[in-house]
């Protein structure tokens, strides 16, 4: 008997060849360094089947859409965002899909956000920590944020490389070290500008354990400390942070685990893999799932939670979609 597949991975990527193309006619054959995968359905599925996942939420990962000309990037994004519907429409159960927004053009990006959700139906967006010197939680973003909270939407967050990060003169791909501090930095940006105090409704999902932020959550919340913080983060920053969701991705680790389990109550942690980008893309979603079970100190409850039903409170659509592909075993 061979159990079947139960898992959802929320941090899942897709490379389409129209995407490659794209970027490689303006010069981008990367993400942070890392040469683009090859990528097909088919191979991915296959995987998923051997490392115990029903269901990807599929995502477009850094360096995303945008660069530098506003025209391009909402002709990217409509382009993804259509390759992303017709994977979930041509292989039901086994995708969800984060749309991709156009910004910084936030006039642009709340067009895409309808179109994404309305018409084509997909589960929430992706949005990178970082485009080009502005993050999250900058007020230029606040239209888009209001519009995410009215809709409830979930939104999924992958760091990008930041601004300033070729200061150090590292010679090694930015995903290594820089995409933690990207997302840091976000998160602390978006706090501290209120963002989860004015906006409430919305779920966000912070890849990679929320970077360097279980870490550094108590020197994040000495902000607590000035006068403006009643105002601004009024219930406290832990509290802000407690509501946030944090996927596995790179991170199933005994290192990363005692902070975020410290930071983070399991019903806030999702299984994330990082797939096809993840160093051995063959075997890394196994890895990884077997890590999460070694080194997260889960119970069987909690376990069954990270690996699944976490996501299902956030995408229930996916409850009945996945119901063939997960649960019990096969022959």
């Amino acid at each position: 008997m061979v159990a079947r597949p139960h898992r959802i991975d929320v941090h899942h990527h897709i490379v389409p060849q129209e995407y490659v193309e794209s970027l490689a006619r303006i010069g981008v054959t990367s993400s942070g360094g890392i040469p683009f995968p090859e990528w097909s359905s088919e191979a991915t599925i296959a995987r998923m089947d051997k490392s115990g996942v029903a269901t990807a939420m599929a995502s477009i990962s850094a360096p995303g859409v945008y660069f530098g000309n506003p025209d391009f990037a909402r002709d990217l994004a409509r382009r993804c965002n259509e390759i992303l519907a017709r994977l979930v429409s041509n292989h039901p159960g086994r995708f969800g899909a984060f749309a991709a927004l156009p910004l910084p053009d936030v006039d642009a990006a709340l067009k895409e956000l309808q179109f994404a959700l309305d018409t084509l139906k997909l589960d929430g967006v992706a949005l990178l920590t970082s485009v080009g010197d502005q993050y999250l939680g900058d007020p230029a973003f606040d239209p888009l944020f209001e519009e995410l909270n009215r809709r409830k939407t979930v939104v999924y967050t992958h760091p990008n490389v930041p601004p300033g990060s070729d200061v150090p003169k590292l010679n090694w791909p930015a995903p290594l070290v820089e995409f933690i501090f990207d997302t840091t930095r976000a998160v602390t940006n978006m706090v501290l500008n209120g963002i989860f105090e004015r906006f409430p409704d919305f779920p966000l999902i912070l890849s990679h354990a929320g970077g360097a932020v279980p870490y550094i959550a108590g020197r994040i919340a000495l902000a607590d400390k000035n006068p403006l913080a009643k105002e601004i983060v009024p219930k406290g920053v832990i509290a802000y942070l407690k509501g946030l969701y944090y996927d596995t991705a790179l991170s199933a680790t005994p290192y990363s685990f005692p902070s975020l389990r410290e930071l983070a109550d399991p019903s806030h942690i999702l299984f994330g893999s990082d797939y096809p980008f993840a160093p051995e893309p063959d075997s890394w979603m196994g890895q990884t799932a077997e890590c999460v079970e070694k080194h997260g100190g889960f119970d069987q409850g909690e376990l069954l939670a990270v690996e699944r039903e976490n996501a299902l409170r956030l995408f229930p659509r996916l409850a009945h979609a996945t119901e063939a592909n997960a649960g019990g075993e096969e022959p």
